[in-house]
């Protein structure tokens, strides 16, 4: 006798891409935040967002975060201190993000990308369209 065995196919849910990111809270003299708007040819066009970026292959995080607050917003050198880690799943991605707090930066920043800035706040933060994975940060920053 001869049993025939069936292989069923089992659909995989699609794999998300994974981001490593680096976000600076820059704060000044006043203890406002920088928050600068997200650009029109990414996702997430128009809401807001702490300036930062993916991590490069290989990269520390520290070199990752000055490298983008320099081509972001044109700030060179300062002191970033680390301050929290988040993991967000968004429908089509994973991202892990690592918050520096930044109180001391040479330069004025700019807009180099063309992306709107703003300071504000801790409790203006609350009141802002941010990003839903940097959501959490508002209510860390406030306790502090």
């Amino acid at each position: 006798m001869r049993v025939r065995q069936e292989v069923q196919a089992v659909p995989r849910q699609a794999e998300l891409k994974q981001l490593d990111v680096v976000a600076g809270i820059l704060r000044d003299a006043a203890g406002r935040i920088l928050i600068t708007e997200r650009l029109e040819d990414g996702p997430f066009y128009g809401l807001w967002e702490f300036p930062g970026g993916k991590i490069g292959p290989g990269e520390e995080p520290e070199h990752a975060l000055a490298r983008e607050l320099r081509e972001e917003i044109g700030i060179e050198g300062g002191t970033a201190q680390f301050f929290l880690r988040l993991e967000h799943r968004y429908p089509d991605r994973h991202v892990s993000i690592r918050f520096f707090l930044v109180d001391a930066w040479r330069n004025e920043p700019t807009s180099v990308e063309g992306q709107g800035l703003r300071w504000v706040t801790p409790d203006e933060l609350a009141t802002v369209d941010l990003l839903p994975a940097d959501l959490p940060v508002v209510e860390a920053l406030r306790s502090r």
